[in-house]
């Protein structure tokens, strides 16, 4: 028996981008308060199946994922190097990490004015410790080392949450991504993950901390992630489409047909979109539903012939 998608789901991922944009807010002003050069946390974007409307998951069973985007701090400068070996796929990068000088002409002449460019880091590791030295693996930005700082914060944060004492908080062990499960004070638990990315250019593609299938993946390297620009696309369909609109209904009926198949649920969402953009919206509707499950699955049967 398929459970649809419902307001619960809406209200709790609202309810969820508000307590971990708050939490970002107070981890930023931990960090301004400390002798650390460390990245700028930019407001969460939601992303995934719960903030696009179609969790294939049970209620209790949803996660809700969030993408922090990541900005270099004042003295530093992200850049990304795409690696084209054969052992990586293109698509994975590197984060490099670099110094900037930040000292004005007058400020120059200043010999008590330092700056990582132009001293030797165990000169001012005593002013203010270096990104480098921190969170980065050699100069690339380290995707373990930036999820356990963030564990920490949390962990050390958390009782300066307005919110705190309506839940209990449980931080679980990952080593790309901040998982957090919270205990409402009814005993309902639902858990939250918090991603890392890193944008590229003014694009809404990210370099992300998200986990891969890989067996062996460096912590300084960093999947291309359209999370962000798939949730935009989601909700402008969901703007356009006309009342009764069923297309988040099919995503979610097909994702729960592949539950535990070992197929994977992102292929299933990619056959869907691709529907979505060459079928109209006015033929998304519930009287249609049978008609679009067709056309999935057979869009699927001829993707796979393809391969």
């Amino acid at each position: 028996r398929f459970q649809w998608p419902g307001e619960t789901l809406v209200h709790t991922s609202l309810l969820v981008k508000e307590l971990v944009n708050d939490r970002l807010c107070v981890c930023q002003e931990h960090l301004s308060n400390t002798d650390h050069s460390l990245p700028l946390l930019q407001p969460a974007i939601g992303v995934g199946s719960t903030f696009e409307g179609w969790c294939p998951f049970r209620e209790h069973e949803a996660i809700y994922s969030l993408l922090v985007p990541l900005k270099a701090p004042h003295g530093y400068a992200f850049h990304l190097e795409l690696v084209t070996t054969e052992e990586m796929p293109a698509k994975d990068s590197r984060i490099c990490v670099e110094l900037q000088c930040t000292r004005t002409q007058e400020q120059m002449l200043d010999k008590n004015m330092l700056c990582f460019v132009h001293h030797r880091e165990e000169e001012i590791t005593s002013q203010r410790p270096s990104l480098l030295s921190t969170l980065c693996t050699g100069s690339y930005l380290d995707v373990q080392k930036i999820a356990l700082c963030f564990q920490d914060l949390v962990r050390l944060t958390w009782a300066a949450l307005p919110q705190w004492h309506h839940y209990r908080m449980n931080v679980l062990p990952s080593c790309r991504s901040c998982n957090l499960q919270l205990t409402k004070a009814s005993g309902k638990p639902f858990y939250v993950k918090v991603m890392f990315g890193v944008q590229q250019g003014d694009s809404d593609i990210f370099l992300s901390s998200q986990t891969t299938d890989a067996i062996f993946f460096p912590s300084t390297m960093w999947p291309e992630s359209y999370a962000v620009a798939q949730e935009k696309i989601f909700r402008q369909m969901a703007r356009q489409a006309p009342h009764g609109s069923f297309h988040r209904e099919c995503l979610h009926v097909c994702a729960r047909f592949v539950l535990g198949t070992g197929f994977s649920i992102s292929i299933m969402k990619a056959v869907v979109m691709h529907l979505l953009v060459t079928i109209s919206l006015e033929k998304w509707h519930r009287r249609d539903f049978l008609q679009r499950l067709e056309d999935i699955m057979y869009y699927l049967h001829y993707c796979l012939e393809e391969q």
